[in-house]
């Protein structure tokens, strides 16, 4: 588990400097939003499907216990078993245990941010049990040592050419170069780990509770082997993935795939209630859910960020977000990035491990309007901030005294407008190269990731007097 402090600034120097990674990042996230664009477009209702999820979240925040407890129930019901795990060496020992008991030498894992979170795999190979990810992303993270960079692809990061690579050092693939090369191939390699495994775990998108119904969403089919095929099953929750009914169910299937991957619905949406029942040829036969605390229900005590628990995971704020774009999710330091992971990491790690990562945002909005659930980011990254600063974290001196003089200096309408014509006569001459290196510090600090945008010839309050004017 993180404990050491992350650096956001230094991660994210270090990815600045690659050309690569910057290719991948830009490709991939415009691609996320122009499809979002298009399939959100064609739903009149969108706004009124936002507000209904944003309403199913809340009423369930705000009853969790009750509908926690009728999940257990009802999962109980249909022949499974519940776990309850307040952490995440709770959570690992649990999982451990049902494999020691079951005999279980192999597994197979859909991919899952929540055993991302826990560390589940480097526990149980440590243990002696071989752990293989079957999501082709998480697969190839696994072979290189990496991981995740984006919660819905976690290998955005990677080009074909590098991952063709990687098959042919780690497997003893031949020279592939196209991604329908690659995906037969992992194809191949992983099928005969389908086939052999004693246990197959898996995350959970949405688990009903009305009918003790484990939801998961996905492309590929991997996460329908691996919870079929292998005869245990072993599914492990964050609690606020809990919903009460089918109903609301029907409302977050609309708003997920848009808002992930740009699709109208998903390749393969699993509905699970309980293990195979006599008579039926697929399923395992042993059933667990693991509801995992880990700080959720201290998040949900605090009334200022209640609201980060709404997240359904569909990553639409890492696509928008300027910053994910430029340094992707390793920069982060956790498992979680963009702007929701820039609230939670340091929730759930303590300020003190991840106090400078509500500072890694532009605060433009633009994570506030696509949010399938309607989070407000903005303010809670600006909550996060002042508890930062509060804890002795945040601005250097230099940095708080440019911001004292910026805010006085904004409280006249005078002297603000005398200060940007200043400005735009003293970064003219810098717009006109890519990073000048040349200046005195600090500014020569600040512009080694930096770039200076072309400058407008006149402000935007010049652009409105003459908008009025001819009127």
């Amino acid at each position: 588990m993180q404990t050491s402090r992350i650096d956001f600034r230094v991660h994210s120097e270090r990815l600045l400097q690659d050309p690569a990674l910057q290719s991948a990042l830009k490709r991939g996230m415009r691609r996320f939003r122009s499809l979002r664009q298009d399939v959100v477009a064609e739903v009149p209702e969108w706004e009124t499907l936002r507000a209904l999820a944003r309403e199913i979240k809340t009423r369930t925040l705000k009853h969790l216990s009750f509908y926690l407890r009728l999940l257990e129930k009802r999962v109980q019901e249909a022949g499974g078993v519940v776990h309850w795990a307040q952490d995440a060496p709770e959570a690992r020992r649990i999982v451990l245990d049902i494999a020691r008991q079951g005999g279980v030498r192999s597994i197979v894992k859909s991919k899952s941010m929540t055993t991302e979170e826990i560390e589940l795999n480097v526990f149980l190979e440590a243990e002696g049990i071989k752990v293989t990810e079957s999501d082709l992303g998480e697969f190839i993270l696994q072979i290189s040592h990496d991981h995740p960079s984006h919660f819905v692809v976690p290998v955005v990061h990677k080009s074909k050419e590098e991952i063709g690579k990687l098959f042919q050092e780690k497997l003893g693939a031949p020279e592939l170069k196209e991604p329908e090369q690659l995906t037969r191939f992992a194809r191949q390699t992983l099928r005969e780990r389908f086939l052999t495994a004693d246990m197959g775990i898996s995350g959970v998108n949405f688990a009903v509770a009305e009918t003790g119904t484990i939801v998961i969403v996905e492309n590929e089919g991997n996460a329908r082997l691996t919870t079929t095929l292998p005869r245990i099953h072993v599914a492990v929750m964050g609690v606020e993935k809990v919903i009460p009914t089918l109903e609301d169910l029907a409302v977050m299937l609309r708003i997920l795939p848009r808002s992930a991957t740009g699709q109208r619905i998903t390749s393969y949406i699993s509905l699970l209630t309980g293990p195979r029942r006599p008579g039926e040829r697929d399923g395992p036969d042993e059933l667990h859910l693991v509801l995992l605390d880990n700080g959720r229900t201290r998040i949900l005590a605090d009334p200022e960020v209640r609201d980060a628990l709404c997240c359904i995971r569909c990553g639409a704020c890492l696509n928008i977000c300027p910053v994910f774009e430029r340094t992707g999710g390793h920069a982060y330091g956790w498992v979680y990035s963009g702007p929701i992971g820039a609230v939670i990491t340091p929730l759930y790690r303590g300020l003190e491990v991840a106090g400078e990562l509500p500072f890694a945002s532009s605060l433009c909005g633009a994570c506030v309007e696509v949010c399938p659930v309607k989070i407000d980011l903005v303010r809670l990254l600006l909550v996060m901030r002042k508890r930062a600063v509060s804890a002795g974290q945040g601005a250097g001196p230099l940095e708080r005294l440019g911001f004292t003089v910026w805010g006085r200096a904004t409280r006249s309408p005078f002297f603000y407008e005398i200060l940007g014509k200043l400005g735009r006569f003293a970064l003219r001459p810098l717009a006109v190269r890519t990073r000048p290196h040349w200046l005195p510090f600090p500014l020569s600090q600040w512009l080694q990731t930096r770039e200076i945008p072309p400058l407008p010839g006149k402000s935007f309050r010049e652009r409105w007097r003459n908008l009025g004017q001819r009127r």
